[in-house]
């Protein structure tokens, strides 16, 4: 395996561990960069750009990196909490009037970052077209009655937290939240990320898709099959996991150019492992002489809000305003870590007291949505170094 880029020394383990992916737990083409006090120490590269291609992985190889995008996205109305501009426990209402109706008066800015709004799925689910839009998604979770009383438990808002987030932002700002993070988070700190691919940057995407991992016995890792009930959630199409999964139907192609020019916080934001890393190193102290949270920002990002059973995922998660939080479902470095993965791979995190900043970014799509036995092989990886 022709591994490309830098590791600096103590590292080595995480070089080593990006290496056995490939060899054990059937990678196609992947990079992970890691920051370490504001400082960038790993940044490798290796593999394909397309999961069903030759040509290399390039230095700036760009590629979906589904829900990992979630927390880039989380990090806008905590940032205008910052700046007097959201207040977290108003009602999303004082925002967005429409979005009062059918019993969500009391859904709380909070909620929808906390996956508590009862919002995980759509009576009527949007086409792709309609779903990047702009306009028909923010009109259906406007309409759209909660499934359970609101704040009083959660569920993972897979589809719908596009809407939710992203009219919120744009009711307040005036702006997209794809321009939003364009013109003061990724412009500024010189990130690799879009929700909305610019057409000039479309050269640099690779092809995503599924990839069966390897058996057990090959892959280096203990598998354990999933619970019954998780199994039949997702087999169900009446269960609301399916329906949250399903919001938008048919699934999109996600290699399609207008799916990756479109704006879905969701599940369609474009970067580098560099971007994803540098943000989180951003999130939790200076890079460069950029920071984005303030202390008192940072500890609403990584206090919990809710956990427990998952109404959506069907196992026990926790989330703050925004972020997974380190648990069984997702397990990070630490208990103070905090970030999202991407359904079938993608990664990126951080971890305040030690420092560190993860992004792990794969075209490889494999089974599972909170836990890849890749990116957890990286994380394991950088704990000998500190």
């Amino acid at each position: 395996m022709d591994v490309r880029g830098t590791v600096t020394p103590g590292f080595e383990a995480v070089r080593d561990a990006f290496v056995r992916n490939f060899e054990q737990r059937g990678e196609r083409g992947a990079a992970v960069t890691l920051y370490r006090h504001g400082r960038k120490v790993v940044d490798l590269w290796a593999g394909t750009r397309d999961v069903d291609g030759t040509e290399p992985w390039a230095v700036d190889t760009v590629q979906i990196v589904r829900s990992a995008g979630k927390g880039i996205a989380a990090a806008v109305p905590l940032l205008l909490h910052q700046r007097g501009q959201v207040d977290l426990d108003a009602p999303v209402g004082t925002y967005w009037p429409e979005f009062k109706a059918n019993g969500k008066e009391r859904v709380l800015v909070r909620h929808l970052l906390a996956h508590r709004a009862g919002l995980a799925a759509l009576d009527t689910t949007l086409t792709p077209e309609e779903a990047a839009d702009g306009v028909s998604g923010p009109r259906a979770v406007a309409a759209q009655r909660p499934q359970w009383d609101p704040g009083t438990d959660h569920g993972y808002h897979a589809q719908t937290y596009s809407w939710l987030v992203g009219e919120l932002v744009r009711r307040v700002t005036g702006r997209t939240i794809g321009r939003w993070i364009a013109e003061e988070i990724a412009r500024p700190l010189g990130l690799d990320f879009w929700f909305g691919l610019p057409a000039d940057e479309a050269h640099r995407i690779g092809r995503i898709g599924p990839v069966e991992p390897p058996a057990a016995e090959n892959s280096g890792a203990l598998r354990t099959r999933p619970k019954r009930s998780v199994v039949d959630a997702y087999n169900d199409p009446a269960s609301l996991t399916r329906r949250a999964f399903g919001a938008i139907d048919p699934f999109p192609d996600e290699n399609a150019p207008a799916y990756r020019a479109a704006e879905l916080p969701a599940s369609n934001g474009v970067a580098t492992a560099r971007g994803l890393a540098r943000c989180y190193a951003a999130m939790i102290g200076e890079v460069d002489g950029h920071r984005l949270f303030a202390p008192a920002t940072l500890t609403l990002a990584r206090t919990e809000e809710s956990a427990g059973p998952d109404r959506v995922l069907v196992v026990n998660t926790r989330f703050g305003l925004g972020y997974m939080l380190h648990g069984p479902a997702a397990p990070l470095l630490g208990p103070g870590s905090f970030g999202h993965p991407g359904r079938g791979g993608s990664l990126g995190f951080a971890d305040p007291e030690a420092g560190i900043a993860l992004g792990y970014v794969t075209n490889g799509l494999q089974k599972g949505v909170t836990a890849d036995p890749r990116a957890q092989a990286l994380v394991r990886a950088v704990r000998p170094a500190l």
